[in-house]
């Protein structure tokens, strides 16, 4: 575990209960923005998860975390290697949403501070109408782009 602050610690995925990914992943306040997010999830569904981001860790030194908010799971997120990309991703509790900005900062200082991240890139949904964070962190819109047959708003934050 790493504690960014005295209240908020990055651990990894496997040490939350897989019942707690599986609540979380389950709340229909979820699937809102999240394209890819379809179906009924169980506890193979969660445990395959786990092991894909797990596995993301093996491959690129690097994936997402568990972010845990005074000891309780918030969400989770963190980067993922595409192609030649690290994607940003986020997916917060819905009550943790508040979090988010401070997530966000504490990784995205992750990334300036890691020579194998150039740039960052972020997927949202089209549903995403509020993007005035990423205005302020000065990412620059490439536009549309499919990924997994779904839409996406594409950004791309420099962290050099």
């Amino acid at each position: 575990m790493t504690p960014v602050s005295p209240d908020l610690t990055f651990s990894r995925l496997p040490a939350v209960p897989a019942e707690q990914i599986l609540a979380h992943m389950s709340d229909p306040r979820l699937a809102e923005h999240m394209p890819l997010l379809t179906g009924a999830w169980d506890l193979a569904t969660v445990e395959a998860f786990v092991a894909a981001k797990e596995a993301c860790w093996q491959r690129d030194g690097l994936g997402h975390w568990a972010f845990l908010h005074k000891g309780a799971y918030a969400g989770w997120g963190g980067f993922q290697k595409e192609g030649n990309e690290w994607d940003f991703g986020l997916v917060l509790r819905p009550e943790c949403f508040g979090l988010g900005a401070r997530i966000a900062r504490a990784t995205l200082a992750a990334a300036r501070n890691d020579p194998r991240i150039p740039f960052v890139t972020f997927l949202l949904p089209p549903s995403r109408r509020h993007l005035g964070a990423l205005k302020r962190l000065n990412a620059r819109s490439l536009g549309e782009v499919e990924h997994a047959g779904a839409r996406f708003l594409k950004f791309r934050l420099e962290t050099e």
